[in-house]
This record gives C-alpha cells, sequence and structure tokens, in this order.
C-alpha cells in the first residue's frame, strides 16, 4: 500500500513486499522524512467545506493529513498498518502542538473492522491494495462513518504517468467510478471525480488525476 503521494524507485515498483507492513516499518526506521508532510490537496478541498467533529484517517503514514484536521478543529484518530509509521507521526503531532486532539491506531485496512466507532469523517488517501482491494476498503471504511458523516476516498487514477510500475502496482489504481459498489444503500455519492493535478518528479513536471469519492452517510 502507499500512504500519500508517493516516488517509487525501480526496487518498489518490482517488490510486492511494498504491500506489506513489514516493508513500511522498514521505511519508517530510518531519520529520512518520507512525506512532505503537507496535507492531501482533495482532503483540504473537502474537508475545509464541512463543519469539524470527529475523523478518522487511515493509511495516515507520517500524520499529515492528521495534523492539519487537528489545527482545523477535528478530533482525529490516524490510523496505519506501520507501528514505525504510527510512532512518527505522533511525535510529529506533538511537534505541531495538537497531540491532545490526536490518537493512533494501529489497523491493517484490508482487515479494517469498526468495532462500534464511528466518524464524522473517514478519510483515506493513496492506499492501493493489490487486486482491486480497494472496493472491499471502501466497504470496510463506510462501517464507521456516522450518520450524517462523510466517506472521503482518494487514490491515483491509471494513467501513463505510472506506466513504469509493475504490473502488481500499477493493476491497483483506480477510478473513483469503481469504488461506487462499495457504498451501502444507506450512503449518497457527493463527489465521483477525476481531479487533474501536477506534480514534479526528479525535477519532470507530470500530469496525474486523483479518483476522488465523496459519500455522505443518510441520517
Amino acid at each position: 500500500m502507499a500512504h500519500h503521494e508517493h516516488r517509487p524507485s525501480e526496487t518498489d515498483a518490482a517488490s510486492t513486499d511494498l504491500f506489506e507492513p513489514p516493508a513500511w516499518d522498514e521505511r519508517y526506521s530510518g531519520e529520512e522524512t518520507v512525506w512532505s508532510g503537507k496535507p492531501n490537496p482533495q482532503l483540504v478541498a473537502e474537508a475545509s467545506r464541512l463543519r469539524p467533529g470527529t475523523a478518522l484517517d487511515v493509511g495516515c503514514g507520517e500524520g499529515g493529513d492528521v495534523i492539519w484536521l487537528a489545527r482545523h478543529g477535528w478530533r482525529v484518530t490516524g490510523a496505519d498498518f506501520s507501528a514505525n509509521g504510527l510512532a512518527r507521526a505522533a511525535r510529529n503531532a506533538e511537534a505541531a502542538g495538537v497531540a491532545d486532539r490526536t490518537e493512533w491506531w494501529q489497523v491493517d485496512a484490508r482487515t479494517f473492522a469498526a468495532e462500534g466507532r464511528s466518524y464524522d469523517l473517514v478519510t483515506t488517501h493513496f492506499l492501493h491494495p493489490p487486486g482491486g482491494g480497494m472496493v472491499d476498503v471502501t466497504r470496510r471504511l463506510a462501517s464507521a462513518v456516522a450518520p450524517g458523516g462523510h466517506l472521503l476516498v482518494v487514490g491515483h487514477a491509471p494513467s501513463e504517468a505510472f506506466s513504469h510500475l509493475a504490473a502488481s502496482r500499477h493493476n491497483a489504481l483506480f477510478l473513483a467510478a469503481e469504488l461506487l459498489p462499495a457504498l451501502p444503500d444507506d450512503f449518497e455519492a457527493l463527489v465521483i471525480e477525476q481531479r487533474p493535478r501536477t506534480v514534479v518528479r526528479d525535477g519532470t513536471t507530470v500530469e496525474i488525476e486523483d479518483s476522488t469519492l465523496l459519500a455522505r452517510r443518510v441520517q
């Protein structure tokens, strides 16, 4: 799985281990920062329109989205399958002065169960489980959305920009509309879009699309 924007190396692209926790624990074990720390743009675009409440960010990585939400009035649970990633995220939240508005949950999105918890916003960005698994992940995350709450799922759309990826990773990319079967009957889809975005990779400007699904659970 990938958390947030990822620049894969050739080694990463060839490794199915990237989908498993040990690879991410190793990646987060060093001193180097993996992500920019900036919030993902579709989170900012959509959550800025919502009244702050409780939020769950699944695949939180180093906590960039968790910190942004906490700074904007949300009480946030950051969830990830990497213990080292969660430890980094907690340190980053402490440094940002929002530790009192955050908590952490080690969980694999592929086996996620709400376990009685519910949130006003459940969000995940750039998780790409193999084998078309994002439909099942979306279905699982929907179970944690409170009545009247929102589910925001964002991922990379298939494109030439990712043609260098190994087949297992390229096949994990998705379009927003492909997630619609995962929504329970008491959800209404509000946004089903491919949103274009420009990124710079190794000094080269690349056009990509964020597959963006925003849905609301009917009260």
